[in-house]
């Protein structure tokens, strides 16, 4: 077969049936998750001025590089949304909501880094923002909700690491001593660290070289260097993840790249994958940042989860599995394919998952299609049935108790449910299937920040 001329561009991909039935399926769950506790979904452009996502900042640079911007027909510059948080904090400046303001988001994301698995050029994020609260139990509620999200994926080999960025105040203190402390150390780091160190002091704690890593083993902690007020505001937050029982793991290491992030910060890792780009959702406080895009002080905290790492790590724990189809009946119809379009409006009305043929194909043709769909029951009117004013219900997977049934056309939906109900289907509700392992499904690292095991340029 020759290639197609149009394939999807590199670092992007087609979810088709029955793994986008999976992606409906998380996103589900997560706004089930997130609405119970009160969170909005919020809707913004995939697009905004470049100004919302590139600001004069610590680590803002390189993710300036990643961007799709470009200058659209009106001569303005925008960007293509590289992360959600942003989006929503310059929401929050134009409409001033009330405060609280607890929102979720479903988005796509677009980076232009290199390609491999868990990292694409446009991958999917699910997210949630608490914006107008600097309470401590304010970073709880979000953490909680992220643990809550994954146990609801069946994900139970995950592990929740913390830490603390302190005030803008206590990082300064910090970044000068470990600026001086990785000066005498700077050749022990991998090459492709060296410059981002000397730049950025506090992002080669958060290097995935192995060299790197090594070299910085004994660097100096910013616990070392935490106001009264940071320690008080860190205790709290640990205390209060103690008290609703989620185990988590101090990681000293865990810093963020923007000067806007204080406070808390932290990453859900599954212990079953192990890359470089493991972590399937993190988060933190960022009390600065809607100061940088022009409104007042106001504290916020949130968390972004790429979709493509998560059914990864459910794929290495078997969690989550691809729902099975909800269609439960199949017409087949043999006459003029009038029955099987009143049959299927009928049973669709009274919600039951129904699908038929067209085209007038041949009953062997339709019975391969019911197979196909997954139906367990197929609905066959063939000309005896439709001078008779019948139909024969014959069950598809297994012998549900009995053969095939003859039932007048008025009694189609009575007996359409004892069938099922036969079957342990009862009010029509699909049952879950094996997920395949494997999938070819990548993503974005998550909220916005930059990779640091990058050592070529895209391609």
């Amino acid at each position: 077969m020759a290639r197609p001329r149009f394939q999807a561009p590199k670092g992007t991909q087609d979810v088709l049936p029955p793994v986008s039935a999976r992606w409906e399926a998380l996103l589900a769950t997560y706004a089930d998750v997130v609405s119970r506790a009160g969170y909005g979904l919020v809707q913004s452009p995939m697009f905004e001025e470049i100004g919302v996502f590139q600001r004069e900042s610590e680590g803002a640079d390189a993710v300036r590089k990643e961007m799709y911007d470009f200058e659209d027909k009106g001569g303005r510059h925008v960007a293509l949304r590289p992360e959600g948080t942003a989006s929503v904090v310059r929401a929050l400046v134009q409409h001033q909501p009330a405060l609280p303001w607890k929102v979720w988001y479903a988005t796509p994301a677009f980076r232009y880094e290199n390609v491999q698995a868990g990292r694409l050029r446009q991958h999917h994020q699910v997210g949630l923002e608490l914006l107008g609260s600097a309470d401590p139990d304010a970073d709880v509620e979000v953490i909680a909700l992220g643990a809550e999200f994954l146990r609801a994926l069946g994900l139970t080999r995950v592990d929740l690491q913390l830490n603390t960025m302190g005030t803008v105040a206590d990082r300064v203190r910090y970044v000068d001593v470990l600026r001086d402390w990785l000066a005498e150390r700077i050749e022990d780091l991998a090459e492709e660290d060296r410059e981002k160190a000397r730049l950025h002091p506090m992002r080669a704690l958060d290097s995935k070289r192995r060299q790197t890593r090594a070299a910085t083993e004994g660097a100096p902690s910013i616990a070392e260097h935490l106001s009264p007020e940071s320690e008080a505001h860190f205790a709290r937050v640990q205390d209060g993840l103690r008290a609703l029982g989620i185990d988590f793991t101090l990681a000293p290491r865990l810093v963020r790249g923007f000067d806007y992030y204080t406070h808390t910060t932290f990453e859900f890792v599954p212990s079953m994958v192990e890359n470089a780009q493991a972590t399937i959702l993190g988060g933190g406080r960022y009390d600065g940042l809607v100061e940088e895009l022009g409104g007042p002080p106001t504290p916020g905290i949130g968390f972004g989860s790429g979709i493509e790492r998560l059914l990864i790590a459910c794929d290495a724990e078997g969690a989550f599995p691809v729902p099975e189809g909800r269609i439960e009946v199949f017409v087949v119809d043999v006459t003029n394919g009038g029955s099987a379009r009143d049959i299927t409006a009928e049973l669709r009305s009274a919600g039951i998952g129904c699908d038929r043929s067209f085209d007038r194909k041949s009953m062997r043709a339709q019975m391969k299609a019911a197979d196909r769909s997954g139906a367990r029951v197929a609905v066959i009117v063939g000309d005896d049935e439709l001078a008779d004013g019948r139909v024969t219900l014959r069950p598809l997977r297994g012998d549900f108790g009995g053969t095939q049934l003859g039932v007048a056309r008025g009694d189609l939906l009575v007996g359409v449910r004892s069938m099922l109900d036969r079957s342990g289907v009862g009010d029509g509700a699909g049952s879950i299937g094996e997920a395949p392992v494997g999938e070819d499904l990548g993503g974005g690292n998550q909220r916005g920040e930059t990779p640091n095991d990058q050592s070529e340029e895209p391609q």
